[in-house]
């Protein structure tokens, strides 16, 4: 059996399915690497009319520290990360950390 049988269908294919969401999936993943509830993380995308990609990531209440970071170190490694990201696709993304 073939990795692709096992694990299903990917590439453009799976991405097609899934809503082709890159950005709001990355930070997601990164989000979820950095907390204790991973399965409280929640992003929500909005695009705006500029092309912009408003993101806005909530976590569990004991996590927000671990996703800011000291002197909010984390939170704009973040923003680099996903900016990178976006610049790939010719988007502008924002990340919003909200409760």
């Amino acid at each position: 059996m073939s990795r692709q049988e096992q694990h299903g269908a990917g590439g453009a294919d799976a991405r097609a399915r899934s809503g082709s969401r890159p950005v709001e999936d990355l930070l997601t993943y990164l989000a979820r690497g950095l907390v204790d509830h991973p399965d409280e993380v929640v992003v929500e995308r909005f695009d705006e009319e500029d092309e912009t990609i408003l993101l806005e990531l909530s976590v569990a209440d004991d996590d927000y520290g671990k996703v800011i970071g000291r002197g909010g170190r984390t939170a704009q490694a973040l923003r680099t990360v996903l900016r990178a990201s976006a610049d790939g696709q010719g988007r502008r993304v924002l990340i919003d950390i909200v409760d």
